[in-house]
């Protein structure tokens, strides 16, 4: 008998990225990368950020409109009980997370020890608020200074500095801004993840846990500190043009250029420069003036280089001079993204829920087509 197969996959498509599959039908929001726009639920990012709340920004994804006066003082109270809880909680869950040492690993475990069993729409809020708690707590840990309590009346923005110990209006307002930005952007690898988990029928927890996972790959959440990085490298505008020729002679990516989806300027690099630049003057000054001359000359250089390729700035180019004037530190980056796309996660898993299929893509063999009675044979030839 012949062990020949007909592999009805191999006349299917095959992207290994799943560049350009669409996966699912979303309401929640559209990027167009060509154009360079993003957009929320049918608003464009740009009316969004720094002109309506992180708390209002949840009520859209969550609820599917944006918020009254009434439901967005809902939303912030909501958000500050969960903090309050998860803060008096901390005992089972913050001290074993905080032992892993590494901030993204703390988060982890931390939305791996939340409650699984609550019902779905009340566990948005404690699964907002477990980000913020971890974030601040794991700093003030770091520096060896005492747990702060949260203000279940203040706004998340506002609340996150303060239990950091660095509250401030303008840079809450800064802060708050970048959370709006960056709370929900398509069918990235995390959220896709938290959807593939979803499409299960598990629980809200696990979805966005497995989600936290896939955000610590340093290709998804990791870029933002080395700009900071480049940055110090490059320290003056002189030494910038130098520097980057340096970087691209040597084989090296610019950090914080190009993107998977966007072929023009990343809209909400935009945005942040825009709240970065309505900071007040202070040391942060200059490091906007430096990284906007980087940019300039990091585009032209590429330009050159890869002349059918547009590579620009991105949004953790701007995520790094923003998230530093406010006073979140570097290693914390990719938590305090996650502060925010936790939100999103959470739209993406109703929404996923509600299409009631499980996802279960093919595969395409390639390995060697064998029997038993092959091996069998050719273990007798050999022996």
């Amino acid at each position: 008998m012949s062990n020949n197969f007909v592999n009805l996959n191999n006349s299917k498509p095959h992207s290994s990225g799943l560049d350009d599959v669409v996966f699912a039908q979303t309401e929640l929001s559209d990027v167009a990368g060509e154009r360079g726009e993003l957009s929320i639920r049918g608003y464009p990012i740009a009316e969004l950020a720094g002109h309506v709340s992180f708390e209002a920004m949840c009520g859209l994804l969550w609820d599917g409109a944006l918020p009254d006066a009434a439901r967005e003082a809902e939303l912030l109270k909501a958000l500050g009980l969960a903090r309050v809880r998860a803060h008096g909680s901390r005992s089972r869950w913050l001290e074993p997370a905080l032992a892993l040492g590494d901030p993204m690993d703390a988060l982890r475990a931390a939305m791996a020890l939340q409650p699984s069993d609550g019902e779905p729409l009340h566990q948005r809020f404690d699964i907002v608020a477990r980000v913020a708690v971890l974030l601040a707590a794991f700093e003030r840990r770091r520096r060896a200074e005492p747990l702060l309590e949260p203000d279940a009346d203040a706004s998340h923005a506002m609340d996150l500095l303060h239990l950091l110990g660095a509250a401030d209006a303008e840079r809450a307002r800064a802060l708050d801004a970048y959370l709006v930005t960056v709370a929900e952007h398509g069918m990235n690898a995390s959220t896709f993840t938290a959807r593939v988990v979803a499409s299960t029928e598990s629980d809200m927890v696990s979805a966005v846990t497995a989600a936290l996972g896939a955000l610590k790959g340093k290709l998804h959440g990791g870029a933002p500190g080395p700009v900071l990085d480049m940055l110090d490298a490059i320290g003056s505008e002189e030494r910038a043009l130098p520097y980057l020729k340096g970087e691209l002679s040597a084989g090296r990516r610019i950090m914080g250029m190009g993107h998977r989806v966007y072929r023009v300027r990343d809209p909400r690099a935009e945005v942040l420069e825009r709240a970065t630049r309505a900071l007040p003057e202070g040391p942060h000054t200059a490091r906007v003036k430096l990284a906007l001359a980087v940019e300039r000359l990091a585009t032209e250089l590429l330009a050159e280089r890869q002349p059918g390729r547009k590579l620009c700035a991105n949004v953790e180019f701007f995520t790094a001079v923003l998230l530093e004037a406010v006073g979140i530190p570097r290693a914390l980056f990719t938590v305090t993204f996650a502060a925010a796309r936790v939100a999103g996660y959470c739209a993406h898993i109703n929404e996923q829920r509600q299409s009631g299929r499980i996802v279960r893509p093919a595969s395409r063999y390639v390995g060697p087509n064998r029997s038993r009675r092959e091996a069998s044979r050719a273990q007798t030839v050999s022996s």
